[in-house]
């Protein structure tokens, strides 16, 4: 690919005296439209300000690599600029990065998955060599600059017969530049080393240069350099292997691949004819961690499910508000209505909440994967299940109270570690061998989920749910503050979850009745989805850097507009992710913003919790004040929190 195509002379910018990301990715997106390569200068810029909000575009030794997709964009194209003096603040993975030579990609929408991956991983690949941009760097002209875009000084090198091969798999969260700076990094450092490494990248463009034939047998180690799940790990059955971060080979490419040959974290288990192997050494990846990175996973595929499932749910409340309809909207008698639209949005809403169901299912399912590879999928899809409530519908069961996302945590990682201990331990004939994936190990793990759901899971926070239940209706004769601090407790402890529902049937039940208003409940619906969203936008601006992932950062865009359309079930990521860390602030949130508005006069007597029920609220400002006392606390707790723990790990 040559690159000096896809810019121009006027398109590149030297010796640019700005301190602000802002002002630099304002003149560069003025740069493109001058050069007619943008319909609206706004819109791309707007589309690349979105991109910045999902993982950070800088990167390291002075580069960043920002980037928008649009449908302003007429072709695509990039500009260029050379900065005066480097800037500190931009978001970059190394967090002493000090941005010096900025791409700004302008991609249209309908390149967005070719051009658009195609350069971005083209730059990144050689931006990881240093001569490529010193030349970048010390270009005296723009036309000097774009000579240097495609001239790559390649040492040429006496031949030499590589002793070791080590095979590599790199993917990152957004599946992107560090995707593929990873994977130039080992290989740059196989070739210093003597090492013959091969890398695939699954990436945002599906797998690349994927590993198969003989390579596989000759292979005497694999390095899996992700951030997710790789997929089809069972490819590399009794291969030694070292598990690291993306970002990791950037850095310590050359000691990663000598740990990977000598001192491994073990062999990878699966299903070849001699006997399956698995992790021995002591650099094994911990348990905590191999579970975090299994949440993690089952996290990224949920969110697409959940994003998917409430913009249904808002287009049908959002198109059924000039009618007067949002919280009418579900009701059947609207799904025979002579009225045809209003059969459609009755229907619509209906199909977001039925893929809401498949929520758990998902995460289940994927979280069975990162531990066990495929043989988990089946058991861990039944666990989701189970904690979504589905087998009480299937049953006919009236008033099965789900596990939630509890549950989804337990019986996800236990269909994992189970179907990963059977994989393991189970020896068959190698004629016999294909029965142990295709029926052996998803008949007892189902088995054992079954079990366990049925013996622990559904009494337990069954149970648990009756004893909340019991609690809070005893309290219904306690004070103002005490009974909102309960009900707003319980409605934030599991988003939407049992322990909700089962406040929400309560309070509703007080209102009806006249005795108690629901500005508890309805505040403490929106206050953890927004709170979260708000974290994830602002917490870069409170202490400089992000301090969550790509995945939370696109759940928090999410969570934001969830919970001004009050499904609060938006945050249940951030909940699935850290739970010890999220539920206790939601609650505490939920709290303070539901007595403050309560102790100010505020006054809500209908269910109505989305942003369109806020003018029937009486003193809407004591209200808005405790939406924001609760949501501010929950956004700032996260950030600190979460800064603090970073840094310690850092120390």
């Amino acid at each position: 690919m040559e690159l000096r195509k896809m810019t121009d002379e006027q398109l590149i910018m030297f010796d640019v005296d700005s301190t602000s990301k802002h002002e630099i990715l304002e003149k560069l997106a003025g740069a493109l439209h001058e050069k007619d390569i943008l319909t609206s200068k706004e819109d791309f810029l707007k589309a690349v300000l979105e991109r910045e909000q999902i993982s950070p575009t800088g990167l390291e030794a002075g580069l960043a690599i920002p980037h928008g997709k649009s449908p302003s964009v007429k072709k695509a194209a990039f500009a260029v600029a050379r900065l005066k003096n480097g800037i500190d603040t931009w978001e970059s993975i190394d967090p002493n990065n000090k941005v010096q030579l900025v791409f700004l990609l302008a991609i249209p929408d309908a390149e967005a998955g070719s051009t658009h991956l195609s350069v971005l991983s083209e730059l990144s690949t050689r931006l990881m060599d240093k001569a490529y941009i010193d030349n970048l760097m010390n270009a005296a002209t723009p036309a000097e600059f774009l000579a240097a875009l495609d001239r790559r000084e390649t040492a040429v090198e006496e031949p030499q017969e590589y002793t070791k091969t080590v095979l590599a798999i790199t993917a990152c969260a957004a599946g992107i530049a560090h995707t593929y700076m990873s994977a130039e990094a080992l290989e740059k450092a196989g070739r210093e080393m003597g090492i013959r490494v091969i890398t695939e990248k699954q990436g945002a463009n599906g797998i690349e240069d994927a590993h198969k034939g003989a390579i596989l047998k000759e292979a005497d180690a694999v390095v899996f350099a992700t951030d997710i799940a790789p997929k089809n790990k069972e490819r590399f059955a009794g291969k030694p292997y070292v598990q690291t971060r993306v970002a990791e080979p950037l850095k310590n490419a050359k000691d990663i691949l000598n740990r990977a040959l000598t001192n491994p974290d073990g062999t990878v288990a699966g299903d070849e004819n001699e006997e399956d192997m698995t992790a021995t050494s002591g650099n094994k990846q911990g348990l905590l961690a191999e579970m975090t990175q299994a949440v993690m996973t089952g996290i990224s595929y949920m969110i697409p499910v959940l994003v998917a499932a409430g913009l249904m749910m808002g287009i049908a409340k959002l198109a059924a508000m000039p009618f007067g309809l949002v919280d009418q909207i579900h009701d059947i008698k609207y799904a025979t209505h002579s009225n045809e639209l209003f059969v459609i949005l009755h229907h619509l809403d209906k199909f977001g909440g039925m893929i809401f169901k498949f929520m758990y299912p998902i995460f289940g399912a994927f979280v069975a994967y990162s531990i066990a590879d495929r043989v988990g999928l089946v058991s861990g899809f039944i666990g989701g299940v189970f904690a979504a409530g589905l087998h009480y519908t299937f049953w006919g069961v009236e008033g099965g109270i789900p596990s939630g996302f509890l549950g989804a945590l337990i019986l996800g990682l236990t269909a994992g570690y189970v179907s990963k201990f059977l994989n393991e331990k189970i020896k068959l004939n190698k004629n016999l061998i294909a029965m142990k994936p295709m029926l052996i190990i998803p008949a007892i793990s189902v088995l054992t989920i079954f079990f366990l759901n049925f013996y622990i899971v559904d009494p337990v926070f069954g149970g648990l749910n009756a004893l909340l239940s019991d609690w809070i209706t005893a309290a219904q004769g306690a004070g103002n503050v005490v009974l909102a601090s309960i009900i707003a407790a319980a409605t934030a402890f599991d988003l939407g979850g049992p322990i909700n529902k089962a406040a929400g049937a309560i309070a509703i039940g007080l209102a009806a009745d006249q005795i108690y208003p629901l500005t508890a409940r309805v505040l403490a619906i929106v206050i953890p989805p927004i709170g979260l969203g708000l974290a994830t936008v602002i917490d870069k601006y409170v202490v400089g850097r992000r301090v969550f992932d790509a995945n939370l950062r696109v759940a928090g865009n999410t969570s934001l507009l969830l919970g001004f359309i009050a499904i609060s079930e938006g945050a249940i990521p951030f909940m699935l992710r850290n739970p010890l860390i999220t539920i206790p602030i939601n609650i505490i949130g939920a709290i303070l913003g539901s007595v403050t508005a309560v102790l100010l006069g505020a006054v809500q007597w209908y269910p109505l919790p989305a942003v369109w029920g806020w003018p029937l609220v009486d003193n809407l400002w004591a209200y808005l004040i405790g939406l924001v006392v609760g949501a501010g606390f929950i956004a700032f707790a996260n950030i600190f929190i979460r800064f603090a723990i970073l840094k310690k790990n850092e120390r």
